[in-house]
Parts: structure tokens; C-alpha cells; sequence
């Protein structure tokens, strides 16, 4: 694993944050899959990146039937199950970027569209939107000071404040490090192995409240349970938008 971090006399207290998304058009769209084809090629890399993660912030009632919005839209609206099935494997934590991802998914779309006499169209109704995402960011006020501390806090992390500091955090440097792996780091090697635990841990196939368990746990098994005395880590409090 990449060194996350450098060692510290005097390590910075680690600020929790929350966030939310606010979700912005690209004028980009789709009414079928050449067109869907078209759309990746062209669309920014924060489109993709927020219809294979933005689900997890999203509200829904049940498992959803694929864990990407380009692999969903191909199964119900073109009813090509087998591309989506393809589509759906996909796991971006495999790759070394979004861009990579974007190659992946327009040479399962190409191989299909060679494989086809015609051309699978959507209804008018259900045309495909590529959308890209903005964080807001809430200073949740909260500061600390050791990590046995955010231990016990951790099982509290609103799932927003755990998505923005393990998963989106690993977008937001070349290293694709989580925050709490980067903080950690300015310990030297005293936290590698809790550092080396965090860093092989693949969110993607998971929900947010397991992925906060898992965490939680990695973080237990180092320090041991948490107090139950800490109070919930989930209010807003300064917006930012994050640049």
C-alpha cells in the first residue's frame, strides 16, 4: 500500500465533516444505445463518477437490481439484460480512474452494437440523463484529537460524513487515500496496520451502513469498543462548497 501520509510531532486534530449532493445537468442525454455510447465519450468525468457512487446518498426502499445508473437505465428502459448484467460487474475501485472506467463501459456498449442488427431505443419518457454532482459541505464543529477517540465516535459518523471521508475523500488525491488513512499517516508507522486494513477495503458492493460497520470494526478491533457516551456525529453546521 502507497505511504498515506508523512509522520508528525504535532498531529493536526482530524475535522469531521458532513455533506450533501446537489445534483446539476450536463444537457447530455440518451434515447438509446449508441447514443448512451455518444454520452460517455463525452460526458465529464464527474458524470460517471456520480452514477456508479452517487446512489449511496440516494434514498430507496430496497437493494437495488444494479449498482450503476448506466447498467439500470440499459436493463428497464432498452431491456438489453445481458449488457446490463456486463455493465453492473463493474466495480470502479478496479480501475485507476474514472476514465478508465468510461474506456470499459464504451467497449461493452461497442461489442454489443456490433453484435446487434439494430439499435435498442427507450421511450420517450424514460431518455437517459447524464447528471454530475456537487458537495456541499457542513463543518459538523467537531475535532479530534487521537484516533482510539475516533474510534468510538466512528459508529455515530452520519453515513454522509463517512461517504465524504472513505469514499469520495479517495477521489480527492493522487494516492486514493480515505481521510482517515491520510490522518493516520501523519502518526508514522505506529497506525500501518489499521491504515493497511482501511486501504483494502472495497465500499463499492456495500451500503453505507455496512461500510460505516466495517470501519467501525477495524477501528474496534485496534482499540477496542466504543464508549457509549459519545454523541451522534450528524449535525450541520458552516457550508462550504467544495471547489
Amino acid at each position: 500500500m502507497e505511504n498515506c501520509g508523512r509522520p508528525a510531532h504535532d498531529v493536526t486534530p482530524f475535522a469531521a465533516r458532513d455533506c450533501a449532493l446537489i445534483s446539476l445537468a450536463t444537457g447530455i442525454t440518451a434515447e438509446n444505445l449508441r447514443e448512451l455510447r455518444d454520452g460517455l465519450m463525452r460526458a465529464p468525468e464527474s458524470s460517471l463518477y456520480h452514477h456508479f457512487w452517487g446512489r449511496l446518498l440516494r434514498p430507496h426502499f430496497d437493494e437495488p437490481e444494479y449498482l450503476n445508473d448506466f447498467a439500470s437505465w440499459v436493463h428497464h428502459s432498452l431491456r438489453e439484460k445481458a449488457l446490463a448484467e456486463r455493465m453492473s460487474l463493474i466495480d470502479p475501485t478496479d480501475y485507476s480512474d474514472m476514465e478508465d472506467v468510461r474506456h470499459e463501459l464504451v467497449e461493452l456498449i461497442e461489442q454489443r452494437l456490433d453484435e446487434s442488427e439494430s439499435v435498442p431505443w427507450a421511450k420517450v419518457d424514460q431518455r437517459f440523463y447524464f447528471i454530475r454532482a456537487q458537495l456541499v459541505l457542513f463543518d459538523t464543529g467537531l475535532r479530534v484529537e487521537h484516533p482510539a477517540e475516533l474510534s468510538a465516535l466512528l459508529p455515530r459518523f452520519s453515513t454522509s460524513s463517512l461517504y465524504y471521508h472513505f469514499i469520495d475523500a479517495r477521489r480527492r488525491n493522487q494516492s486514493h487515500c480515505d481521510d482517515f488513512c491520510s490522518w493516520l499517516g501523519a502518526y508514522g508507522d505506529q497506525f500501518s496496520d489499521l491504515t493497511q486494513r482501511l486501504a483494502g477495503l472495497d465500499p463499492y458492493f456495500s451500503s453505507l451502513h455496512e461500510t460505516r460497520h466495517r470501519v467501525a470494526e477495524i477501528f474496534a478491533e485496534r482499540f477496542g469498543p466504543p464508549d457509549e457516551e459519545w454523541d451522534d456525529v450528524n449535525g450541520p453546521g458552516r457550508p462550504e462548497i467544495q471547489p
